[in-house]
């Protein structure tokens, strides 16, 4: 039986970063999720707002468990655990009448998928969840977590969140049937309390992570950060990369971000890069997992993780003014806007008669204010997506209010 250990640090650290947590706006995802569950697994990018969401949560509601030191947020990446071990923690943490233990960037700490599945086990009486990197793998050999914790996924936050937040304004999420069917209804009622393209090219440029709200002069140097945690961090430990051949992923995303939307010539970019072809699917791979690019097929069900995408996106337009300013393509970034929106919640797959084909049913064209459907007038469940326009007619519809499926 081991001793009790003192983690009062732990307990101090956690308090005060729950008391200093802002509750000015919560993600819609807080609503989702079965908080009751008894295992909880939140996955996501970094610097989607994982850790945050954590926090708001035990602010608005445990903070008489909180005080009580019978909820604990603790991340695992702090020094604490360099001579402590997570079970120890769990313990004595339940010895002493702990109820709710909040586990942040789980990903840190060695063999973390046996740890949690000992605590879920042995402490029946503890709620766990546990935030990681949106490369977390819960089928692990040695301990199969895939039964056990109810997980899901955060993205960044859509346009209708960064409205929400920009106005003060309550938008709700629309599904997609409502969006295809209803439209003009739908935009005439936001239309009525915002103007969207007051706000929409900020969000295409600096609103997709929430540190935007930190301040924008430092928001591509803090998204540049996040770039390189993922790829010097977070691809080596999650996806067993030898750390020297990070500097090749890099210039790959480069690569890809430098003529995004790619259509990938498999020969040509493996001897640009001078790696064979199983090893280049192999990273393009790791990086749609890392949600730094979104990969397309042409076909979903029979897609092999190595087999070649037929187009690849950045994961969102902010990633596209990072890497190419203000030379962007217009085209380009309806596209990636689209696909990041649409792919959250929906299957999106590529599609040789319109851009993409979605669900299995509905056919999108994406352009301009002035793209007509001449190109999908023959196929059925067709739509335009239109920027430029406030509001649709018929299967036009404007692009900007695809960002309310989330």
């Amino acid at each position: 039986m081991n001793m009790m250990i003192d983690y009062t640090s732990l307990i101090e650290i956690s308090a005060k970063k729950i008391k200093n947590t802002k509750e000015t706006f919560v993600r819609s995802i807080d609503k989702k999720i079965n908080w009751n569950s008894r295992l909880i697994g939140i996955k996501g990018a970094r610097g989607c707002g994982k850790t945050t969401l954590l926090l708001q949560h035990l602010k608005n509601n445990h903070m008489d468990l909180v005080a009580s030191g019978k909820a604990l947020f603790v991340s695992l990446d702090n020094i604490w655990f360099a001579k402590n071990s997570l079970l120890d923690l769990a313990e004595s943490f339940a010895k002493n009448g702990g109820k709710i233990l909040y586990l942040d960037e789980v990903h840190r700490y060695e063999d973390w998928p046996i740890y949690i599945k000992n605590i879920y086990d042995d402490y029946p009486e503890l709620q766990v969840v546990f935030t990681g990197s949106s490369l977390l793998q819960i089928l692990d050999a040695r301990a199969d977590l895939s039964r056990r914790p109810v997980m899901y996924n955060m993205q960044g936050l859509s346009f209708r969140e960064f409205l929400n937040i920009k106005t003060g304004i309550d938008f709700q999420e629309l599904t997609l049937e409502e969006i295809l069917q209803n439209h003009i209804k739908h935009a005439f009622t936001i239309c009525d309390k915002v103007k969207p393209f007051e706000y929409f090219d900020e969000y295409l440029k600096t609103g997709y992570y929430p540190f935007f709200m930190e301040g924008l002069d430092t928001y591509y140097m803090k998204l540049e950060e996040t770039i390189n945690m993922i790829m010097d961090v977070e691809l080596p430990l999650l996806r067993k990369i030898d750390i020297t051949y990070v500097p090749k992923i890099k210039k790959l995303l480069a690569i890809i971000a430098e003529s995004s939307p790619f259509m990938l010539n498999t020969s040509k970019l493996s001897g640009a890069m001078e790696l064979n072809r199983t090893t280049l699917l192999s990273y393009l791979k790791s990086l749609t997992d890392a949600k730094l690019i979104d990969s397309l097929f042409k076909d979903l069900k029979g897609v092999s993780s190595l087999q070649k995408p037929d187009k690849i996106f950045l994961e969102n337009t902010n990633l596209m003014y990072l890497y190419q300013g203000e030379k962007v393509d217009e085209g380009n970034v309806r596209e990636t806007f689209l696909v990041n929106q649409l792919s959250y919640n929906q299957t999106v797959e590529f599609s040789e008669v319109s851009d993409f084909f979605v669900n299995n049913k509905y056919s999108i064209e994406c352009g301009g204010k002035n793209k007509t459907g001449e190109q999908i007038k023959t196929l059925e469940n067709a739509f335009v997506a239109a920027d430029g326009i406030e509001t649709g007619n018929g299967s036009k519809i404007p692009l900007w209010l695809f960002g309310f499926l989330y």
